[in-house]
C-alpha cells in the first residue's frame, strides 16, 4: 500500500474505501500492538443522493445552558439510563450539520442505540442563532472546553466518550486533559494539539475582517471548503455542492468569525508523550483511550500525526481512510465500523449487555 505510517506512530490502521473481496474482517489495534497495514473490509461506502444538511429532529430535544460565557445549547437523545457520547461540531457547522446524517447512518443507529446521545453548540452555532451582541467577548479555546463542564453538570452526566471533529477535537481533547476523570475515551476527527500556523493565521485573520462585518465572502468560503475536504475536485462533488450551498447561505458571518477568531488564537494542548511509568502522573497528558482519525484528501493529516506522537502510544490509534476528505459523510461506513471496534475494546457491548449507566437526566443544577 502506498501510505505507510511514520516510525512515531506505533498503533495505525489505514483504511482504504476500496470494496475487498475477503470474508474476514480484522479488528482494531488492541492498546500496545502495531497495525501496519490493516482493512476494514465489506464496510461499503454509502452518501445519501438527497443529502440535506436540514434539520429534521432526529438529533434530540434542545436544551439551553447557562455558562459563564453565555448560554450553551446542546441536542440530547436516547435512553438516559445508558452511557453517554457527547459530540463537538467543527467550524462552520454546528450539531446538525455536522452529526445528524452521520448519526442517522443504519450502521451507526445501530450502535448508538446503546447510548445516550449529546451534542454541544459552540455559542452562536446553533441553527437560526441570532447575532451575538456587540461587546459579547467569545470563550477562548479553554473557556469553550469548561463550557462542557455546564452541560455535563446540567445533565448530571458522571462521564461520557467525547466525539469530535476539527475545531471540536480540540476542545474535547483539552477538556480531557482536564478533567481526565469524566471521559471515557475519545473519538478525535482530524484534531489539532498545536498553535495556529502562520499560514491559517494569515488566511483566517482575513476572513474574520470579513465575516465580522457580516459578509460571507467566496475567499472565506473556498476555506471552509478547503478546512473540510481537503483536495474538493478527488471528493464527492454533490456533498461539495451541498456544503458550498449551505457556508454560502446559512451561515450566521459576524458568530462565525468570533469563533473563527478563537480557534486562531487557540494555545497548544501543552500535552506529552511520557513512556516512564513513574512519571506519568507528573505530567499533562491525555490519560484515556484515543482513536484519532484522518482522511488521505484532508489537508489535516499532519495535525494528526503530530498530536498522536504526543499520545501514549498503549492509549492511541491512529486511522487514515483513503480516498475522501470529509470521513463522517463520505465514508461513514468505515468509520462507524473502527467506532464500533473501538467501544468493545473498551469493554462497551454495542447490542446486548452493556456498561452500567453514566448519566441521569433530572433537574439541572448551576456551572
Amino acid at each position: 500500500m502506498a501510505d505507510t505510517a511514520p516510525p512515531e506512530r506505533p498503533n495505525v490502521a489505514i483504511i482504504p474505501t476500496t470494496p475487498c473481496d475477503s470474508d474476514q474482517l480484522p479488528l482494531l489495534t488492541m492498546p500496545g500492538e502495531v497495525l501496519d497495514d490493516a482493512e476494514l473490509r465489506q464496510v461499503q461506502l454509502s452518501v445519501a443522493p438527497s443529502r440535506t444538511l436540514s434539520e429534521d429532529g432526529s438529533t434530540g430535544t434542545k436544551v439551553t445552558v447557562d455558562t459563564p460565557h453565555g448560554p450553551v445549547t446542546a441536542a440530547v437523545s436516547g435512553d438516559p439510563t445508558r452511557p453517554v457520547i457527547l459530540s463537538y461540531h467543527d467550524l462552520g457547522l454546528n450539531h446538525v450539520t455536522n452529526f445528524q446524517a452521520f448519526f442517522l447512518y443504519p450502521e451507526m443507529r445501530n450502535v448508538v442505540n446503546n447510548f445516550c446521545i449529546v451534542h454541544v453548540n459552540a455559542p452562536g452555532q446553533e441553527e437560526g442563532a441570532p447575532t451575538l451582541p456587540e461587546g459579547y467577548v467569545y470563550p477562548t479555546m479553554e473557556e469553550l472546553a469548561d463550557t462542557i463542564t455546564c452541560v455535563k453538570n446540567h445533565l448530571h452526566l458522571r462521564s461520557f466518550i467525547g466525539f469530535g471533529v476539527g475545531l471540536g477535537a480540540n476542545v474535547l481533547a483539552r477538556y480531557a486533559t482536564k478533567y481526565p476523570n469524566y471521559v471515557d475515551a475519545l473519538v478525535l476527527v482530524n484534531c489539532s494539539s498545536t498553535q495556529a500556523g502562520w499560514i491559517e493565521w494569515g488566511y483566517q485573520k482575513l476572513n474574520i475582517r470579513h465575516l465580522r462585518s457580516g459578509t460571507m465572502t467566496t475567499g472565506t468560503v473556498d476555506y471552509l471548503m478547503w478546512h473540510h475536504f481537503g483536495k474538493l475536485e478527488e471528493c464527492n462533488q454533490d456533498l461539495v455542492t451541498v456544503y458550498r450551498q449551505h457556508f454560502e447561505r446559512a451561515i450566521n458571518p459576524t458568530n462565525l468569525g468570533l469563533l473563527v477568531d478563537s480557534y486562531i488564537r487557540r494555545s497548544d494542548l501543552g500535552i506529552v508523550r511520557e513512556l516512564d511509568p513513574n512519571k506519568k502522573k507528573d505530567v499533562r497528558m491525555i490519560r484515556c483511550q484515543v482513536l484519532n482519525i484522518t482522511a488521505n484528501l484532508s489537508p489535516h493529516i499532519e495535525d494528526t500525526v503530530t498530536f498522536n506522537g504526543r499520545l501514549d502510544p498503549t492509549l492511541a490509534t491512529w486511522m487514515k481512510i483513503q480516498d475522501v476528505g470529509l470521513v463522517l459523510d463520505e465514508a461513514p461506513g468505515k468509520v462507524v465500523e473502527a467506532f464500533r471496534l473501538f467501544l468493545q475494546g473498551q469493554g462497551y457491548a454495542v447490542s446486548g449487555s452493556r456498561r452500567a449507566s453514566s448519566v441521569s437526566i433530572g433537574e439541572g443544577k448551576s456551572c
